[in-house]
């Protein structure tokens, strides 16, 4: 019965759905930590060192951390699977290109592809930057993202990659939301009305929010 669902054109946007919602979660959750940097140093190097400890003394040092993490990758692979698979399944199904694109098909829409291409190098690099320390610019100090992150934004070229990550976000949420609540079922024609400026509100905050930081860092306001 699982491996059917999953086979199935609606088992796969459902994954894609419900993947994509938990990822979404995590890029609010990650935005408003990241606002931290606007109050100080201790502030979100504080907070580095919760994250941590959260669930201590259930939970051991840094579980808790690990298995969001677990959760997160999981939510990644398993959406960019079901996207893979769903676009191979769509050009076998339509093996000639059409002759005019849709008018109406949005850019969000004809980008998502590219988007997600985008967001998984993306991944990479941030992780080996600003969590491992790998490609860090300068002196990577553990636990310490106040100064990692003036490190990383002092560079033009980390601003040029995050900023566009951070767009590409931004095009893939408005249309992913959107998408997703047609495949939950959640779209309808009323629905339409209250679901596209939601999903273009969302969309605008997380891609503000995050932006934010390496434009506060090129102008001086962090430092």
């Amino acid at each position: 019965m699982t491996r059917t669902l999953w086979d199935s054109t609606i088992g796969k946007k459902t994954m894609m759905a419900v993947s994509g919602l938990i990822m979404l979660l995590y890029l609010f959750a990650h935005m408003f930590a990241n606002l931290k940097i606007f109050f100080g140093p201790a502030e979100i190097n504080a907070y580095a060192h919760w994250l941590r400890t959260l669930g201590e003394p259930f939970m051991h040092y840094e579980w808790t951390l690990w298995l969001v993490r677990v959760v997160l990758v999981a939510a990644v692979v398993a959406h960019a699977t079901a996207a893979y698979q769903l676009s191979r399944r769509d050009i076998r199904a339509r093996p000639t290109k059409y002759a005019h694109k849709r008018a109406q098909a949005s850019f969000a829409t004809r980008t998502m592809r590219w988007g997600g291409v985008i967001l998984a190098l993306f991944i990479v690099w941030h992780v080996l930057d600003l969590t491992t320390g790998t490609v860090h610019p300068g002196g990577y100090e553990h636990l310490r993202p106040y100064q990692n992150v003036i490190d990383t934004f002092s560079t033009w070229y980390g601003n040029v990659i995050y900023i566009t990550a951070v767009v590409a976000v931004g095009f893939h949420v408005r249309h992913g939301l959107w998408s997703a609540a047609q495949t939950l079922g959640v779209g309808t024609a009323a629905r339409d009305r209250v679901l596209k400026p939601l999903a273009n509100g969302l969309a605008l905050v997380l891609t503000v929010g995050f932006v934010s930081v390496p434009v506060a860092v090129m102008t001086g306001l962090v430092s």
